[in-house]
């Protein structure tokens, strides 16, 4: 398992981050948009479903929804498991933010990310193939999430060395395995549950940890948590372990300040980040050297991660009426 930065869409016409939800209208004094502007509204909406989906599904993306959503014969995941409902949303990219950061604090995890990683000059290769795991093993038939992984462990054959501080470091290594797997279940479960399109009860939390305990089994990770409380237990036992140093730094420099994107992406991608930023505990933001404004974060930090990821959940959304959806979009988060 590698360092991940987890966002899985098919857009426009399916899609995984960005949940399908039965849209309910509730008229709350909201004027109902013309015809012209519908049509506007919905040329934006495919503008943006469109450049998720180049971003991070690639090319020949047909061909990719096709290998993993309309592919025969069994999956590992029922469709009404936690991992699906998770998955599916739009908060992923928020959690993936998050992941990326807090798996960095681990030295020698991001000594093998900062030798091995293509992160800089193809950081959307990276993503791309971050969703095509994380589709394969969640969405897919059971003998390509199988292929996937087997294909990873391969890759990871090969990620070895030896970190700045002298320590050799091996990608199979199970105790790093299992800090990347415990990092990204705890992101992605706190960004679901922060900027989500519901929250997760108690019962389906410890079965979304379950879910993933399933992957990570496959991918060598020895005795994965299969409960909220049982991820806790394994996180904190990683804590001694984890600080910043020079790399950890440098991503978060990279990925918060220098990200390769234009300046009209910027903007959003700014909003995402702050939103990871607001999930991760004190002490790392203080290892990594971000801000922590409890005051700020609550009134404005939150609402603008339920709000971006409501965007996202609106762009790539289908056969819901657009002026609807979108005047449901911004009642809810800026509620």
């Amino acid at each position: 398992m590698s360092l991940t930065l987890g966002i899985v869409v098919f857009a426009r016409g399916d899609t995984f981050a960005g949940a399908m939800v039965p849209y309910q209208w509730h008229d709350k004094g909201m004027v109902r948009l013309p015809d012209s502007v519908n049509e506007r509204v919905e040329s934006v909406r495919i503008a943006l479903a469109d450049a998720l989906r180049d971003r991070v599904i690639g090319d020949n993306a047909e061909d990719k929804q096709a290998a993993v959503m309309l592919a025969p014969g069994p999956r590992w995941f029922a469709p009404d498991r936690p991992i699906h409902k998770v998955h599916m949303d739009a908060s992923m990219f928020i959690g993936g933010m998050r992941a990326l950061l807090f798996q960095s604090l681990h030295p020698l995890a991001m000594a093998g990310v900062a030798q091995h990683s293509d992160y800089r000059s193809d950081p959307w290769g990276r993503l791309q193939r971050t969703a095509d795991f994380l589709a394969a093993t969640t969405f897919g038939p059971a003998d390509l999430a199988q292929q996937t992984i087997e294909r990873i462990r391969t890759v990871h054959t090969r990620v070895v060395g030896t970190a700045s501080d002298g320590r050799a470091y091996s990608a199979n290594d199970p105790h790093l395995l299992r800090w990347v797997h415990v990092a990204e279940v705890d992101s992605f479960l706190r960004a679901y549950q922060a900027y989500g399109a519901d929250t997760l009860t108690a019962e389906e939390a410890d079965g979304y940890v379950e879910d993933m305990a399933v992957i990570a089994r496959a991918l060598g990770v020895p005795a994965p948590p299969t409960s909220v409380q049982g991820l806790r237990d394994q996180l904190a036992m990683y804590r001694y372990e984890l600080k910043g140093t020079a790399e950890s730094a440098d991503v978060a420099k990279y990925l918060l300040l220098e990200p390769p994107l234009p300046f009209t992406s910027k903007i959003p991608y700014s909003l995402i980040s702050a939103a990871a930023i607001a999930l991760l505990p004190v002490w790392a933001r203080v290892e990594l050297k971000l801000p922590y404004l409890p005051v700020a974060e609550k009134i404005v930090v939150k609402p603008i991660g339920q709000f971006v990821a409501s965007t996202i959940r609106w762009a790539t959304a289908v056969n819901q009426p657009t002026a609807e959806t979108l005047s449901d979009t911004l009642d809810s988060a800026l509620s």
